[in-house]
Order: C-alpha cells, then sequence, then structure tokens
C-alpha cells in the first residue's frame, strides 16, 4: 500500500499522465492494464482517500492537542495555581502561601504548567513570577469550575 501510494502521487504531478515508469509499475502490482485504464480509476480513488486523509489528520491532530491541555488541567492543584494566576502574577512564594502546598509540590506543578507552555516564568534575583501564558487557559479553568457547581 505505501508504494502505491507513493505511486499515485508521482502520477498527479501537473502536465499530463503518468511517466512510463509509473505504468510500469503500476502494471507489476497488477492495478494497470496494458492500456493504462484502471490508472485513472485507482487515481481518483486513492486521491479521494488521501483528502478525507488529511481532513481528519487536522482534526485528529487538534482532539489530541485539546486533550494533552485537558490532561495538564487534570490536577485539582493545578487547576487551583491557574486560578491564581488569572488574577495576577505571583511569586512562588505567594501560591505557596495562598493555596496551602509546599514548595516542592507547587514548583512541580509549575514544571508540568510551563512544560505546556501554559504559564510563563520571569525572573528576579533568586525568585521567580509566574503568570499565565493567555487568558484562554483561565476561562477553561473557571467555566470547568462553575459546571461542577451546576445541579444536575
Amino acid at each position: 500500500m505505501k508504494h502505491s501510494l507513493r505511486l499515485s502521487l508521482i502520477a498527479t504531478k501537473p502536465g499530463g499522465g503518468a511517466p512510463a515508469a509509473v505504468k510500469a509499475a503500476w502494471r507489476r502490482l497488477g492495478a494497470l492494464s496494458a492500456r493504462g485504464r484502471r490508472l485513472t480509476t485507482l487515481h481518483k480513488q486513492i486521491g479521494m482517500c488521501l483528502y478525507d486523509f488529511v481532513s481528519v489528520s487536522a482534526q485528529t491532530k487538534a482532539f489530541e492537542a485539546a486533550g494533552e491541555l485537558l490532561k495538564v488541567l487534570a490536577a485539582p492543584a493545578r487547576l487551583a495555581i491557574v486560578m491564581e494566576l488569572a488574577d495576577q502574577p505571583r511569586f512562588v512564594h505567594e501560591l505557596v502561601e495562598r493555596l496551602g502546598m509546599s514548595q516542592p509540590l507547587v514548583s512541580s506543578h509549575l514544571r508540568v504548567l510551563r512544560g505546556a507552555r501554559l504559564v510563563g516564568v520571569e525572573r528576579h534575583g533568586r525568585e521567580a513570577v509566574y503568570s499565565l501564558a493567555d487568558q484562554h487557559v483561565a476561562h477553561i479553568v473557571a467555566d470547568a469550575v462553575q459546571h461542577s457547581k451546576e445541579e444536575p
């Protein structure tokens, strides 16, 4: 299948029909009659298949990216950190005090959020100030928290 897909793409180059080498390869694969009639039909089928694959692939990538975002936000501590950072940028020690968590735990969650590019960091000497990379994440978290409070 890999070979036939590649050959089909070669046959679709602008400027006319398939080169003789491509037709010969198709004959060897049994996909082309001696007169070359099946090439057009097969090419159209593969072309449609490629179109569907590209559309689904782009949509699938978007779903995968959204899934990864939700995985990062799945920890309640990270949700709390995002809610705190939605108000204003904060030092790590401020997050520790406000959330009642240990400094290593807060730093660990901030590292995950930073790895997902949800928060940014700015150094001030030995201190680090964290802020949200964009407010969309704060809206997602706020909506999720509000939804969880609603009665079924």
